[in-house]
C-alpha cells in the first residue's frame, strides 16, 4: 500500500473514531445552541432552533444525556445553553450539574425555545438562533454533527463556509474499497493505529456493561429473553451491541467511540468483534487490525448511503461487525466480500424512524444477520449476482445499496417524518 493510501486511511479512522456523549443528534443540537450563546456573550431572552426532519427524526424520541431523564429538542438547545460547554463539541454537555437540569426545566416550562422544520436543507442541518434585547447571534452546522458553516453576530457575518463549497480536506473515503480496506488492516504499524482503538475498546465495552447490569427500556426483552442460550458467543456478541445502544437511547451519559456520526454505529461495529476476540482468545494486536477491518467496512458503506437517512445504520454497522470477524477468523478477501453481501441481501434497507430504545433491537437483529452471513461466507456460500441487489462485483454491491439508501429511500424518509410528527393523513391513505 502507498504512503498517501495508508495515510488516508489512517486519517479517516482518526477523524472518525472520536468519543461522543449521548445521542449525537441531540448532542448536536445541544453544541449548536451552546456555541450561538458563546457567540452572543450573555444569557439569551429567546433560543430558535432550525432543523432538518433527519435531526427532528433522530430527537424527538430520545433522552438527552445529562438532563435528568428528559426527552427532546427543546431541551437538548436550552440544557447546551444552560449547562453546555461548546469547547467540548461533541461532549459539550459533559459538565452539566443539578442546577442546570433545574433551570433547564424552568426555562422549558416558559417556552424560551421554539423548534421548527426546515426543508430544502442537508439532511444533517441545524441553525441556533439566540437573543437578548436587541443582540442576536446565530450558528449553523450542515452534513456532519460539528462542522459550523455559519457564524452571525448582529447582523455581521463571522464565518461562512457553505459545505458544498468547502474543496480542502484531511480525508478522501471514495479511496475506500474492501480489498485495499484488508492490506491497509494487515500493513498499519500498532502504533499508528491501537491508541484509537483501544480507546474505542475501553469506552464501548464500558456502556456496554452500564447497559447489561442497570435497567434501562430494552433489557428485559432484548438482554434477558432468552437465557437458556445467553452463553453463545452469537447471543453475547447481539447482547452487549444491544445493550450499549440501551443505555445510551436511554440518556446514559457515558461516552463512546462513535463511527460515521454515530453512538450507535460505534457499538455496532466494535462490541461484536470485541465479544468475539475474547471467545476466540486471539491476541489483543488482532482484534485491533479486526477493529480496524469493521470500522473501515460500515464508513465505506455510510459514504455511499450518507450521514442521516431512512437505511438504518445498524445495518451498515452490523455489516462491518461482520467483515471485522470473519478477517479475524482467516477469512479471505472472497469470504469478507461474501460476509458483505450476504448481511446486505439479508437485511439491507431496515429503516430508520428516529433515535429511540428500540433501536437496540435493531442492533440486536442486525448483528444476528450479520453473524449468519459470516457463517455462511467460511462454507463459501452466499446470495448470488442478480438475486434482489447484489451485483457481480462486491463493490457495485456496495454502491447500489448506497444507491438505495440515499436516493432510492429519501421519498421513504419524508414520509417517516411525516407519521412522526403527524402529519400524514394515514387514515386516509389506509
Amino acid at each position: 500500500m502507498d504512503s498517501i493510501l495508508y495515510e488516508n486511511y489512517l486519517n479517516i479512522l482518526r477523524q472518525e473514531l472520536v468519543p461522543a456523549l449521548g445521542c449525537t443528534e441531540p448532542i448536536a443540537i445541544a453544541y449548536t445552541a451552546a456555541k450561538a450563546r458563546q457567540i452572543l456573550g450573555e444569557f439569551p431572552d429567546s433560543v430558535e432552533m432550525e432543523l432538518s426532519g433527519n435531526i427532528i427524526k433522530n430527537v424527538k424520541g430520545v433522552t438527552v444525556p445529562n438532563s435528568g431523564g428528559m426527552k427532546g429538542m427543546e431541551v437538548a438547545a436550552v440544557l447546551g445553553i444552560v449547562g453546555g460547554n461548546a469547547d467540548k463539541a461533541l461532549e459539550v454537555l459533559s459538565e452539566v450539574t443539578c442546577e442546570d437540569i433545574a433551570k433547564t426545566k424552568e426555562l422549558i416550562s416558559q417556552k424560551i425555545c421554539s423548534c421548527s422544520l426546515v426543508e430544502g436543507v442537508d439532511n444533517l442541518y441545524i441553525t441556533a438562533k439566540v437573543r437578548k434585547g436587541e443582540h442576536f447571534a446565530s450558528v449553523t452546522i450542515e452534513h456532519q454533527h460539528t462542522n459550523i458553516t455559519r457564524i452571525e453576530k448582529d447582523g455581521e457575518v463571522l464565518l461562512d463556509n457553505p459545505y458544498k463549497s468547502e474543496v480542502k480536506t484531511t480525508v478522501d473515503k471514495s479511496k475506500l474499497t474492501v480489498k485495499d480496506i484488508l492490506d491497509f488492516a494487515d500493513q498499519v504499524r500498532m502504533e499508528d493505529v491501537q491508541p484509537i482503538i483501544d480507546r474505542q475498546i475501553k469506552l464501548n465495552s464500558a456502556i456496554a456493561q452500564e447497559g447489561l447490569d442497570n435497567n434501562y427500556y430494552a433489557r428485559y426483552y432484548i438482554i434477558n429473553c432468552d437465557i437458556i442460550i445467553f452463553q453463545s458467543v452469537t447471543t453475547r456478541a447481539c447482547a452487549r451491541a444491544a445493550a450499549g445502544s440501551d443505555a445510551r437511547m436511554g440518556g446514559c451519559s457515558m461516552p463512546v467511540v462513535i463511527n460515521s456520526g454515530s453512538g450507535n454505529q460505534g457499538m455496532t461495529v466494535s462490541l461484536p468483534v470485541i465479544v468475539f476476540a475474547d471467545e476466540w482468545e486471539v491476541s489483543h494486536e488482532k482484534l485491533c487490525r479486526s477493529l480496524v477491518v469493521s470500522n473501515l467496512i460500515a464508513i465505506h458503506q455510510k459514504y455511499y448511503i450518507g450521514s442521516l437517512s431512512a437505511y438504518c445504520g445498524a445495518v451498515s454497522a452490523a455489516c462491518g461487525a461482520g467483515a471485522g470477524i470473519t478477517y479475524m477468523y482467516g477469512g479471505t478477501y472472497q469470504q469478507v466480500s461474501l460476509t458483505i453481501i450476504n448481511t446486505l441481501g439479508n437485511i439491507g434497507g431496515i429503516v430508520c424512524d428516529g433515535a429511540k430504545p428500540s433501536c437496540a433491537a435493531k442492533i440486536a437483529t442486525s448483528v444476528d444477520a450479520a453473524l449468519m452471513a459470516f457463517q455462511l461466507s467460511i462454507q463459501n456460500k452466499s446470495f448470488l449476482p442478480g438475486e434482489g441487489i447484489i451485483k457481480d462485483d462486491i463493490e457495485e454491491t456496495i454502491k447500489s445499496m448506497g444507491y438505495i439508501g440515499r436516493v432510492g429511500m429519501r421519498a421513504t424518509d419524508t414520509e417517516i417524518l411525516n407519521v412522526m410528527i403527524d402529519r400524514a393523513d394515514i387514515n386516509e391513505e389506509c
